[in-house]
């Protein structure tokens, strides 16, 4: 099996030894039970992993020699993906696994027809759960970058974003182009905008794709919001050779 991954803070790992304590550290010593001579990987979620053995343990912090450093540079094409709010715990869903395939920031869009609306008194709360289902998803998945989880989004400011990116695809079933059939950049930012349970309304699709989005039929079948995002992840991140 592949070494556990924790996450520390960047100038954490400039030294020789590393003692990995606070929430990381209890839950390798206290859950995964991690003894000395066992192998561990640190990340700073920027790029840097260092590969570590560990020396000694207790109830509630590992120490940890560190064997060797690698920089990871930054995934080119950047994959933004404009995620807009699921129902229920499956915005969680989406954001695991789009985190697992390697999606580079994820984007809550408050679209028109979402059942689900994150009200001011509960915004903070549901961005809090996206990010630490991000973290805990990237550390899985052994990646040395986190994805980035931005704040609330509005169509407004999706524009904005669109008119900036190298490429943007709207997931949409009344288009005639397979996102297979495509050849997306391979530098850049592409962004793909995934509608919710209702829908992308007529408006929202209007704005879109006259700021430079291009609509495209993702396969045969309709998906749920919260799975779409992930399957069409995974056709462009082997299209752009990043899989």
């Amino acid at each position: 099996m592949s070494p556990p991954v924790f996450l520390v803070e960047p100038d954490r790992l400039n030294g020789e030894s590393v003692v990995l304590d606070g929430p990381e550290g209890r839950h390798a010593a206290a859950v995964r039970r991690l003894r000395a001579g066992e192998r561990v990987d640190l990340t700073d979620g920027a790029g840097l992993l260092a590969e570590c053995v560990v020396t000694a343990a207790d109830k509630a912090t590992l120490t940890l020699d560190v064997l060797a450093r690698h920089r990871h540079p930054r995934p080119e094409p950047r994959l933004v993906v404009v995620q807009a709010l699921p129902k229920g715990d499956r915005g969680e869903l989406a954001v695991e696994t789009m985190t697992e395939v390697g999606v580079d920031e994820i984007v809550p869009w408050a679209a028109s027809r979402c059942v689900t609306q994150w009200k001011p008194e509960r915004r903070d709360k549901a961005l809090g759960r996206w990010r630490s289902t991000a973290r805990e998803a990237a550390k899985q998945a052994r990646r040395p970058w986190l994805p980035e989880i931005t704040d609330l989004a509005a169509t407004a400011q999706v524009v904005e974003r669109i008119k900036a990116a190298s490429s943007t695809l709207i997931l949409h079933e009344t288009a005639t182009s397979p996102l297979s059939d495509l050849q997306p950049p391979t530098t850049g930012e592409i962004i793909l905008i995934v509608g919710p349970e209702g829908g992308i309304s007529d408006e929202e699709l209007d704005q879109f794709t006259a700021a430079g989005g291009r609509p495209t039929l993702l396969g045969p079948t309709v998906l749920r919001t919260s799975t779409a995002g992930v399957a069409a992840a995974a056709v462009l991140l082997a299209a752009t050779g990043r899989w």
